[in-house]
């Protein structure tokens, strides 16, 4: 063993006379030994082994039979694993280190201080563990590092419980104020130098309302949904005045699209805490305009994106309508059908065609489940609409040439058999002369 163990150490000594390995001056050896047969002799003194250890103070009492060896000096047996092995030699040499120096310079990193802090305890330095969790508890960790503290620190007891703290699940008043404040924060009308930063605000307010392999962070009362409603209803108001004022400008075009970012995040939130109502009324109040302003993008590329966007956003709110999530009158339900059931019809073999450059790559992408979403999402809403009005968009489908996109055939199906056995199946309710009402 050299007998400049402590070289990479910054160190007090008690005296300079007493150094670890200084086979002259010691008076007692640390046997360090593993399973695989690693044996290694450290001398050291005992002073300084039974002040700072309660292992070797127990061991190196009159109560604690030794072997004595080597001109009678005592031998304490230290057995430890092969992973952990120079930890455990740095644990020694820091025995002989008056902890005045700086944590960083004693535990260098997490890893380090995780393997020195695991001997620590096992051999009762409660000065080391201190060191060590104070080092850990300020330090930050990477996603593996945290993986392993996690392992480690819950064995360790009381001592390391500081470490833990900014893992412990955090008081639910204390994530529904950080919950409403970031949806405030998201929804609010932010220079363009912030966009990075709002857009990883509603990424967050996304992932805490999301269930995965854990349940959400948020469970939503009717006092958080009040809170919600109100912070969106400034975005919607925003988002309106922009579609209803839209001009062929860049910048109210740029503006617009940068609203369809947030208005199709607007509805995945509000869709996962059930408030999706004003959503969708405002949607459907602001659809022709809406429609309008997507006609006066003119380059290619950014009319596909954009009119994307607005396929997906209005995919959510015709589902929500088709399913009975939102129930609006006869005349909004229609109006939804007139203004988007041409758009979609148009966009489809558009977009079959030019989504794809000379080398077959997507442009745009776009999940085929919402063009499925769709086709069902219009099917379930005309069908829901009188008989009279279904038949004539039936009839304008069958006279389009885009017939293909969306495949009203089930409609189509349904309605002529309601038609047939209508005066069969009606044939108990009459008017006051004996007659069916015709539709």
């Amino acid at each position: 063993m050299e007998e400049n163990l402590m070289s990479t150490f910054p160190r007090i000594t008690e005296d300079e006379n007493t150094r670890i390995g200084d086979r002259y001056t010691s008076d007692v050896i640390a046997r360090l030994r593993t399973p695989e047969g690693r044996d290694e002799w450290i001398y050291c003194h005992s002073h300084i082994l039974i002040k700072n250890s309660k292992y070797f103070a127990d061991r190196l009492s009159e109560t604690w039979p030794t072997c004595q060896i080597l001109d009678s000096r005592n031998c304490v047996e230290v057995p430890c694993q092969e992973h952990d092995f120079d930890h455990h030699i740095t644990v020694l040499r820091l025995f002989y280190v008056t902890i005045t120096c700086s944590v960083t310079d004693i535990c260098h990193n997490v890893k380090n201080a995780l393997g020195i802090l695991q001997v620590a305890v096992n051999l009762g330095s409660p000065e080391i563990v201190a060191t060590c969790v104070d080092f850990l508890e300020a330090s930050p960790w990477e996603e593996a590092e945290e993986e392993e503290i996690l392992k480690i620190i819950p064995g360790i007891g009381l001592l390391a419980e500081p470490v833990l703290a900014r893992l412990q699940p955090v008081n639910p008043a204390g994530i529904v104020k950080l919950f409403l404040s970031a949806t405030l924060f998201a929804t609010s009308a932010l220079p363009l130098s912030m966009a990075d930063l709002k857009t990883s605000a509603q990424e967050q307010i996304e992932y805490m309302l999301t269930e995965d392999d854990d349940a959400p962070l948020i469970t939503s009362d009717e006092d958080i949904k009040s809170k919600v409603k109100q912070h969106f209803k400034g975005l919607l108001t925003r988002f309106n005045n922009v579609v209803n004022s839209c001009e062929t400008s860049d910048s109210q075009m740029n503006q617009f699209q940068c609203f369809l970012v947030d208005m199709s995040w607007a509805c995945q939130i509000l869709t996962k805490l059930e408030i999706l109502k004003d959503f969708v009324e405002n949607w459907v109040n602001v659809s022709e305009n809406i429609v309008k302003a997507v006609d006066q993008i003119s380059q290619q590329g950014e009319m596909l994106e954009t009119k994307v966007k607005v396929i997906e956003v209005t995919s959510k709110v015709l589902e929500a309508i088709a399913y009975g999530n939102v129930i609006l009158p006869t005349i909004k339900r229609l109006h939804m059908v007139k203004i988007w059931l041409p758009f979609v019809r148009i966009l489809k073999p558009l977009f079959d065609s030019l989504t794809t450059d000379e080398n077959e790559c997507l442009v745009v992408k776009m999940d085929v489940e919402i063009w499925q979403s769709l086709e069902s999402a219009f099917s379930s809403i005309i069908l829901a609409l009188p008989a009279g009005q279904q038949a004539e968009i039936l009839s304008e489908w069958l006279e389009n040439k885009h017939i293909r996109y969306p495949d009203l055939t089930e409609v189509f199906e349904v309605w002529c058999y309601r038609s047939k056995v209508a005066n069969r199946r009606l044939a108990h309710i009459k008017g006051n002369k004996g007659i069916i009402k015709m539709l």
